[in-house]
C-alpha cells in the first residue's frame, strides 16, 4: 500500500471511529431535549417535562418552617410509610434532614440513608445527626446521576419534592432501582400538578399523569396513589422484574 493510500485510510477509519465516538455521546443524551428555559426552568426536558432549577441549601429555613407540618401532613405522610423498625431507607435529596430525622426514629434497628450533592447540606447532617444523637443516620455525598447507594440494599427510597429538580431523571431512577432489594419501594411526594390552587411554582409540581410515565418508563409500577395529603401526592413504586 503506498504511503498516500496509507495516510487516506487511515483519516478515513479515525473520521469513523470518532463518528462512532460522538454518536455513543448523542445516544447518551437521547432521553433529553432542550428549549429555552421557562421562568424557574433548565431548559432541559424529560418526556415533555421541563426539569426545574434546584433549591440551593439556602432555602432550609423553609424546609423547617413551623407551618410545615399543618400545611403538607408531614406527620401523617410519616406514619403512612411502608417501613418497620428493621427498614433500611435513603432520603434522597434529604436537604435539613427534616424528613431523614423522623424517619430515623421509626426504624430503630434499621438504617437511613441521608442523601445529598451539596457539601453544605452534607456537614449539616452530620453534625445534627450527632447532636440528636442517631446512630442509625448515615450521610451520602450523591452526584447529579447517582446517589452513590450500595446495590439490593433499601427497603424505601424517598423523594419529598425532589424529583422534580433530578438534572438526570434516568440515570438517576436506574441507580435508585440498582440500589433496592427485590420488594423494595420507592415513594415520590410531590406537591399537586393537576391544582392550580396549590401556591407552588408551575414547574415545581408533578401530575400523577406524568409522575406515572416516567417512572413506568424506568421500571416501576405504581401500587399506592395516596391523596390523604392536603397539597401534595403521595406515590408508591415498586420497581419491576426483568
Amino acid at each position: 500500500m503506498k504511503f498516500t493510500s496509507f495516510v487516506f485510510f487511515l483519516s478515513m477509519f479515525s473520521a469513523a471511529c470518532l463518528a462512532q465516538v460522538n454518536q455513543k455521546e448523542i445516544n447518551l443524551e437521547e432521553p433529553y431535549t432542550y428549549k429555552t428555559p421557562d421562568r424557574d426552568g433548565t431548559g432541559k426536558v424529560y418526556m415533555g417535562r421541563e426539569i426545574s432549577q434546584v433549591m440551593n441549601f439556602m432555602g432550609m429555613s423553609w424546609l423547617e418552617r413551623a407551618t410545615r407540618p399543618q400545611e403538607e401532613n408531614t406527620e401523617l405522610a410519616i406514619k403512612n410509610l411502608p417501613i418497620n423498625k428493621q427498614s433500611v431507607v435513603a432520603d434522597i435529596g434529604a436537604g435539613s434532614g427534616y424528613y431523614t430525622f423522623r424517619i430515623a426514629k421509626k426504624v430503630p434497628q434499621g438504617l437511613v440513608y441521608a442523601v445529598e450533592i451539596q457539601n453544605s447540606a452534607i456537614q449539616y447532617l452530620q453534625e445534627k445527626s450527632k447532636e440528636l444523637n442517631f446512630t442509625n443516620v448515615l450521610t451520602v455525598q450523591g452526584n447529579e446521576q447517582s446517589p452513590n447507594l450500595p446495590e439490593n440494599t433499601i427497603d424505601l427510597a424517598i423523594m419529598v419534592d425532589v424529583y422534580h429538580e433530578l438534572l438526570f431523571p434516568q440515570e438517576m431512577l436506574q441507580d435508585i432501582r440498582k440500589s433496592l432489594k427485590p420488594d423494595g419501594k420507592l415513594l415520590l411526594i410531590e406537591y399537586r400538578g393537576e391544582d392550580q390552587n396549590v401556591p407552588i411554582k408551575r414547574l415545581h409540581k408533578m401530575t400523577v399523569e406524568q409522575a406515572t410515565k416516567e417512572l413506568e418508563t424506568n421500571g416501576f409500577r405504581l401500587v399506592q396513589n395516596g391523596q390523604f395529603m392536603n397539597i401534595q401526592h403521595f406515590l408508591v413504586f415498586e420497581k419491576i422484574s426483568k
